[in-house]
């Protein structure tokens, strides 16, 4: 048995919480409005779909949105799970923690199941002690960019992007408009956000357009993208120059039990802006390189959060500049999607043999809404063109198919990177070809 899943589950088939929205909870900005709350919070229940890979195997999901059965039975299948016990549909208009209250026949099943339970974060709901401590202070993108610079200059290979923090807004405008005089690109940070939430790349172009610092702000804070008041940070842009197409690189480890830090594995993110849209993970996926220097890091990083009393998953993104040195972004002291991936294939090397390479296509862009059943339909259509392609598809979120800009979240599973190229290449163009078909059927 690999030493990280044994430190993750003992090896055993585990209880799956989907508590995207209770994490994600934690750290929205006191002045967040209701509407912007919901929409979260939505956003965050079709992400807890992915709880199927909390672990490499379930033998119980519990879930805030409802799923058909369609969707477990194809993943149990493919997978070679052994029987999964399914609660779907507990939470879908609040977090789980709040659901479960008033479910306590569910809440024990869950307590009571002498299985590991694993989520997707710790929150309050499991306790206040030092791991809670550590999550809410290393989440924060100032105290990791500290805990960085502590651990940087022992690390050839590792650059550090210069960070400030201006005191106000007023201030931050002027910083960030005095740095786009000068033609620099920013990163502007809110110390918390995930998945790309809170930050933002802003050009020298973008900030003269919309006529200042000051008025850029105000701007990005009706959008919702910025909170409304708070710390800001400025961040210096890593250029990727010619290493682009290796902009943005992921590695994940865990602190086990005993505080023991055990690495997992690297992955080459799909990042749209600021926004994470995917994962490839598996042999070739990183160059041997920088997977070394992202390994050696991040186990230092981990060395210090379990110093800290941290217990659990965490991963440091990098984002790799002209010269090929990773430049550390961010720690995410929890689950993530390339933590998925990762589970995705210590499960198919263990069932089909080692090798896998695997690639999480979280918000494919559908085009057109299709309830589950459509969905499982269109999906079935695709499976065996993919399979001549030597690639297994692996549908993960089955849920925002009815959404205004309706996606799926899928994976594939291949042998090499070619492969997985053809096959989403094949998957994005019959997503993108139901726009024709339901047009045809007016």
């Amino acid at each position: 048995m690999d030493g990280w899943v044994g430190a993750w589950t003992g090896g055993r088939a585990a209880v799956h919480v989907g508590d995207v929205a209770d994490f994600d909870a934690q750290f929205l900005a006191p002045g967040t409005d209701r509407a912007r709350r919901l929409r979260r919070l939505r956003q965050a229940h079709h992400y807890a779909c992915l709880a199927v890979g909390y672990s490499p195997e379930p033998a119980v999901l519990v879930l805030p949105a409802e799923v058909a059965p369609e969707w477990t039975d194809w993943l149990a299948r493919e997978l070679a799970w052994g029987p999964v016990e399914v609660h779907a549909g507990v939470a879908p208009d609040r977090t789980l923690a709040e659901a479960l209250a008033d479910r306590p026949a569910l809440a024990a099943r869950i307590a009571d199941s002498d299985r590991p339970v694993v989520g997707w974060g710790r929150t309050a709901a499991q306790g206040e002690g030092p791991e809670l401590a550590a999550v809410r202070r290393f989440e924060s993108k100032a105290a990791s960019h500290d805990l960085f610079a502590a651990l940087a200059p022992e690390h050839p290979g590792i650059r550090l992007p210069h960070q400030e923090r201006p005191d106000g807004r007023r201030r931050t405008a002027r910083r960030l408009t005095a740095r786009a005089v000068r033609g620099l690109t920013t990163v502007l940070k809110s110390p918390y956000g995930v998945g790309g939430h809170g930050t933002v790349v802003v050009e020298p172009a973008d900030l003269f357009a919309a006529g200042g610092g000051g008025a850029l702000l105000r701007r990005l804070v009706r959008t919702g993208d910025l909170p409304s008041d708070g710390l800001l940070l400025l961040e210096e842009y890593v250029d990727p120059g010619p290493a682009a197409r290796l902009r943005d690189l992921t590695y994940d480890a865990l602190v086990g039990p005993d505080g023991t830090v055990h690495p997992v594995g690297a992955g080459a993110m799909d990042v749209a802006g600021t926004r994470y849209r995917g994962v490839t993970v598996g042999p070739g996926a990183v160059p041997r390189g920088a997977a070394a220097t992202a390994r050696r890091f991040t186990l230092a990083v981990g060395e210090r959060l379990a110093a800290e009393g941290y217990r659990g998953w965490y991963d440091v993104d990098f984002v790799t500049d002209r010269e090929r040195r990773l430049a550390p972004t961010e720690i995410n002291l929890r689950l993530t999607g390339p933590a998925v991936a990762l589970m995705l294939r210590a499960r198919l090397d263990r069932v089909r043999g080692p090798g896998h390479l695997v690639r999480t296509l979280d918000a494919m862009p559908l085009g057109a809404r299709l309830g589950q059943g459509a969905l499982h339909d269109h999906l079935e259509r695709l499976r065996p063109r993919c399979a001549r392609l030597g690639v297994t598809l692996l549908p993960l979120i089955p849920t925002a198919g009815r959404e205004p800009e309706p996606t799926v979240g899928l994976a594939l599973a291949g042998p090499d990177t070619e492969a997985l190229d053809a096959a989403e290449a094949l998957v994005a163009a019959a997503h993108h070809a139901l726009a024709g078909i339901f047009e045809a059927l007016r």
